[in-house]
């Protein structure tokens, strides 16, 4: 079962990615449009949930999985590398960068400025992807 989190926490990461960079350029281009359209509204949302779903799953990995919570028992968990990737670097930024992107889809829906709601989604996403990039495990991710 673990495994099947795992392989499906990992798949969905790339769904998340894509979502996120297609939210910030599709909104930095759109921003002189004089309207914000449903499509973009369905792009934003889709987005948010797809962040909190994978939120989720890493939440769940994090404390039944073998990695995460159980590196705490560890006595070397803060000079090894990876352990500290995973017991702490991860999910705190992962968590920081979903918090800036739901805080981004809450003020851009009490916007009614199309280019100020454009600007708001766009900064705060970008902000998260930036920081959801930095904490990947990426020599584990592309092998």
């Amino acid at each position: 079962m673990i495994t099947g989190l795992q392989h499906f926490h990992s798949g969905l990461a790339y769904l998340v990615l894509l979502g996120l960079l297609l939210s910030v350029i599709l909104f930095l281009f759109r921003r002189t449009q004089a309207s914000f359209t449903a499509m973009d509204k369905r792009l934003a949302l889709t987005t948010l949930i797809l962040t909190h779903l994978q939120l989720l799953l890493g939440l769940i990995l994090y404390f039944i999985g073998p990695k995460g919570f159980a590196y705490f028992q560890e006595a070397n968990v803060m000079t090894n590398e990876l352990m500290r990737l995973y017991a702490i670097e991860h999910i705190t930024v992962n968590i920081l960068g979903i918090a800036l992107i739901t805080i981004g889809y809450s003020r851009a829906k009490r916007i009614a400025q199309p280019r100020r709601k454009y600007g708001t989604l766009a900064l705060f996403y970008g902000l998260g992807l930036l920081l959801i990039l930095s904490r990947i495990p990426w020599d584990i991710w592309l092998a």
